[in-house]
């Protein structure tokens, strides 16, 4: 009776010790989605986890907006990164599951045209940008010199962001005129890092990506200033801000589920980004928006006030003034 009684007191022993290691460990919260949002997002994870000394994890991935929007529709992730607002297609997905969102602007983008250095092409029409992207380019436009008589006789090679990548649907609409029209024959790819050292290893090559990923790789690439009529404007935190870098200057945001808002760690570290938005899109080469926006957003988080200002569309061209007008569409929230 003594031995089982001892060999009782030790397994209850054991269950108490697993039980409290258990209850020590951290909790973590799931985000994908964006490729471009990713800089921000990891950089506000690590300052997030550093400021709670480890006790919520963090895990940020970039399987591209549309791949993160289908794991945050099906309820895989907390947070679901964006560089462009949700589709009504998502939206419809998301209701059928019954997943409701707080939609939060973070940061504005100077989507980013790149070549390689040697390249002697400074600048570019969007009419030049859609006669080598859009479809009818495919197996066509191979040559710089197809695209303009004073370019250089060069094969062209392409990179750029796979169908799953915001950034996709953003540029074939706003130089194509329709979201994911688009030559294929290029080499696609959702890691933006794939894009950059495809076009930094290849003389021919072009591709593009948001702002921060070009201000990381300055000195393996160049940028393109792109005329859209009204004179050539290099892409820059100063000519997003100022809405002169238009039709490539585009907001983007996180998605947040409103039930998951519930969890304290979830609500923390949602506010812990929108306080800190400002500093870490500076710190990565985005462009912050205005301080009383984010203290709107602020307050947004707080009440879990759910919809989206965009009613499942992209918004091409729109300056940061025009973003934070928008109404938002709210939905009732479930207690």
């Amino acid at each position: 009776m003594k031995l089982f009684k001892l060999a009782a007191a030790a397994v209850a022993a054991l269950a108490m010790s697993s039980g409290a290691a258990f209850a020590q460990q951290p909790f973590t919260i799931q985000i994908d989605g964006s490729s471009t949002v990713f800089p921000l997002a990891e950089a506000v994870a690590e300052g997030f986890q550093q400021q709670t000394s480890g006790r919520v994890r963090v895990t940020v991935g970039e399987s591209g907006t549309g791949g993160g929007f289908r794991k945050f529709c099906r309820g895989e992730t907390h947070i679901s990164n964006a560089s462009r607002p949700i589709s009504a297609s998502e939206m419809a997905t998301c209701r059928a599951a019954g997943i409701q969102y707080v939609e939060v602007p973070v940061a504005f983008d100077a989507l980013t045209v790149v070549v390689h250095p040697s390249n002697p092409v400074r600048s570019m029409t969007v009419a030049q940008l859609r006669r080598i992207w859009e479809p009818d380019a495919q197996g066509r436009v191979t040559n710089w010199r197809q695209v303009d008589p004073s370019f250089p006789d060069m094969p062209l090679v392409l990179f750029g962001p796979g169908t799953a990548s915001g950034t996709f649907d953003y540029f074939t609409e706003a130089v194509n005129g329709r979201s994911r029209a688009s030559r294929s024959d290029y080499t696609p790819s959702e890691d933006d890092n794939v894009i950059v050292q495809g076009v930094a290893n290849s003389q021919g090559g072009m591709g593009y990506f948001g702002l921060a990923y070009y201000e990381e790789n300055r000195s393996r690439l160049r940028a393109l200033s792109i005329d859209n009529g009204s004179g050539a404007v290099e892409p820059s935190v100063a000519n997003a801000e100022n809405g002169s870098y238009a039709p490539l200057s585009r907001p983007m945001f996180i998605y947040i589920n409103a039930a998951a808002l519930r969890r304290p760690q979830v609500q923390q570290f949602a506010q812990y980004f929108v306080n800190n938005g400002a500093r870490y899109s500076a710190q990565v080469g985005y462009v912050p928006l205005p301080a009383a926006a984010y203290q709107s957003y602020l307050q947004r988080v707080q009440r879990r006030t759910q919809g989206t200002a965009f009613g499942g569309r992209q918004a091409i061209g729109v300056t940061i003034q025009e973003v934070l007008a928008r109404p938002l569409i709210v939905e009732p929230v479930q207690q």
